[in-house]
């Protein structure tokens, strides 16, 4: 079971510390904890992720960082493909294609997301899975390192979760192409991630804004460790 937290554009690097030695009190025993906070709150900890870098390792790209910064912090895992990215800050397929081959080249563990806006859920779920089989073009579905983010754009931080019927039968989809762990995002709260992590060919959850209490995201862990 893998739980992860993404803090978004939240947190210093301050409070990113005092959040990891907080979380750090309790025993995950089996259940895989990540945690993606800002760049500028990057820091050496096996729990930290990259929410997003240029597949470069270093060059002339203002605002952007690459595998040099990485280095420094030891981080080998990294967010790519994340909905915010593709449909707020135009990230192409081919470009998160790039940077997924960039980072996959150089061994890191990747949390590879993709998700369908409301139009296309409401088409049905023939619809979604046509969709998402466009955001895995460019992708090895096999990478040794992968794990699979499915998070519907129309639930990501609206407080509206999709259904168990609907994340059953897009998991079940997704379970035909790709043998690794798939997550869950999108408005995953305490109150509902037990129902959720139950659910078949669901490994783990990828949290948004519920991930930000630290306390609420130990009780999260402590749920998946119960009903891994």
């Amino acid at each position: 079971m893998i739980v992860a937290a993404n803090f978004k554009t939240n947190k210093t690097r301050k409070e990113t510390v005092e959040y990891l030695k907080e979380l750090k009190t309790i025993d995950f025993e089996n259940v895989k904890v990540a945690v993606f906070p800002p760049q500028t709150a990057l820091t050496e900890d096996d729990l930290i992720g990259a929410q997003n870098a240029y597949p470069t390792v270093n060059g002339a790209y203002t605002g952007e960082i690459g595998l040099e910064q990485l280095n420094e912090f030891n981080i080998k895992r990294i967010l790519i493909g994340h909905s915010e990215r593709r449909h707020i800050l135009g990230e192409t397929q081919e470009f998160i294609a790039e940077k997924f081959n960039f980072f996959k080249e150089n061994g890191f563990e990747i949390f590879y997301c993709i998700g369908e806006p409301l139009e296309i859920r409401k088409k049905g779920i023939d619809a979604v899975i046509e969709y998402l089989k466009n955001q895995f073009r460019g992708i090895d579905l096999e990478y040794e390192k992968l794990i699979v983010a499915y998070e519907p754009v129309w639930a990501i931080g609206t407080g509206v979760s999709a259904s168990i019927d609907e994340i059953r039968a897009t998991h079940a989809e997704i379970r035909k192409f790709t043998s690794k762990p798939i997550l869950y995002g999108g408005s995953v709260k305490l109150n509902n991630i037990e129902d959720i992590i139950k659910i078949k060919n669901v490994d783990g959850v990828l949290v948004g804004s519920a991930s930000l209490d630290v306390n609420v995201f130990k009780q999260m862990i402590k749920k998946a460790k119960e009903n891994k």
